[in-house]
């Protein structure tokens, strides 16, 4: 499944430099071009001493630059009306980042580089270098500086006491946010999502089929369209904040104290938020019995949201076969939109919803990532018609 073609028509430059993460590239590559993009390569001379650039041009389909020629290749790509949308460089060096920030260009890469900035395209970065020399305040304030610039920087991932290049999907999810126009810049989201576990023994929880996909969608495509996104949830998604919570007085107190603290203009309850909780019993239950287990309800955090002042944009989820009055009260109680599902869709990569707002209903089909994209244009179509 390849999934949404959120980057169809788009032509990425992705420039490779002298770090041993290059040979991580075929993948990134692959992942560009799997979300629709066209993707040309471009290399330094050190970074064909690490990886073949017959290996890039079979991942990417065409002839690897690995020189500037008499065709100027870095104008009819980067340059005022070139073919390209977007210079992603990956990995980038210290010794290239410092190149790019001080206009150095000696290199088929800083030549795109100065090329794609004169211009004014978008540009990404992924610096890729030991975690000393990423802490060297002359690596640190040009980083800073490519920032002030409008350069989208993607750090590293510090394991084990190792700056590791970012992965392929957060280098992918990079791109797509540079190149989506950012219609949610500058806008908190606040996404709930999955599954909450209630206690019932030191051993055993009572929980949900959820798997938090349709609330994982949600967060990423938010993240591609610009926004600053933070989701509760028991899972950790890449470039989002996460708060990790398990249980649904966990989540409740986790919301509570974001909207008071930071506050957000969009809420999405996408959790599948426990009900019920059991009185939890100290050690484990024994086995071979019968056992009654006494369920006391919950308060409904969505409802907590929407009497809430300043009340934020709320999209609420409703699960049941029957479900549109209900969602119409929704509605009348301060939601902004409802989506309703049907309980098979619990757990499933697929599922079919109705979005119901004052403006009407919408039915939506596919795989979550189609769901999240579809309810995100919707919201985006609306709010600009209002």
């Amino acid at each position: 499944m390849n999934g949404v073609k959120t980057l169809s028509g788009k032509t990425i430059v992705v420039g490779v430099t002298g770090s041993i993460a290059a040979v991580e590239m075929v993948k990134v590559i692959h992942a560009l071009r799997r979300r629709g993009a066209e993707v040309r390569a471009v290399m330094s001379d050190a970074a064909c001493g690490i990886v073949s650039p017959e290996a890039l041009a079979y991942a990417t389909g065409h002839p690897v630059i690995t020189k500037i020629s008499g065709l100027v290749e870095h104008v009819g790509l980067c340059g005022d009306g070139g073919n390209a949308d977007l210079l992603l460089i990956a990995p980038c060096t210290a010794n290239t980042l410092g190149k790019i920030a001080c206009g150095i260009d000696d290199t088929p890469v800083t030549t795109f580089a100065t090329t794609a900035l004169g211009r004014g395209m978008p540009v990404v970065i992924v610096p890729a270098m030991h975690h000393s020399m990423y802490r060297h305040p002359g690596v640190t304030a040009n980083l800073e500086r490519l920032k002030g610039w409008g350069i989208a920087v993607i750090g590293p991932v510090i394991e084990e006491g190792k700056a590791k290049i970012a992965g392929p999907a957060e280098i992918v999810l990079a791109c797509e946010r540079a190149l989506s126009g950012l219609p949610l810049a500058g806008k908190k989201v606040l996404i709930t999502s999955g599954p909450c576990r209630e206690r019932v023994d030191d051993v055993r929880v009572l929980t949900t089929r959820s798997s938090g996909l349709m609330g994982r969608e949600l967060a990423l495509e938010a993240y591609r369209l610009g926004a600053e996104v933070t989701v509760i949830h028991r899972d950790r998604l890449p470039c989002v904040k996460n708060i990790v919570t398990d249980s649904a007085a966990e989540m409740r107190d986790a919301v509570h104290r974001f909207l008071s603290e930071d506050g957000c203009d969009i809420y999405i309850s996408a959790a599948a938020i426990s009900d019920f909780a059991p009185m939890p019993v100290e050690g484990k239950i024994r086995s071979g019995k019968r056992q009654a287990i006494e369920l006391s309800p919950l308060p409904k955090l969505l409802d907590e949201v929407l009497a809430a002042s300043p009340r934020p944009f709320t999209v609420a989820f409703k699960l049941g076969s029957d479900t549109e009055i209900e969602a119409r009260h929704m509605l009348k109680r301060g939601a902004a939109v409802v989506v309703t599902n049907a309980p098979e869709t619990m757990g499933s990569e697929r599922g079919s919803y109705v979005l119901i707002s004052g403006a009407g209903s919408l039915a939506l089909s596919g795989t979550k990532e189609e769901i999240a994209h579809g309810i995100w244009a919707a919201l985006l179509e609306a709010n600009a018609g209002s």
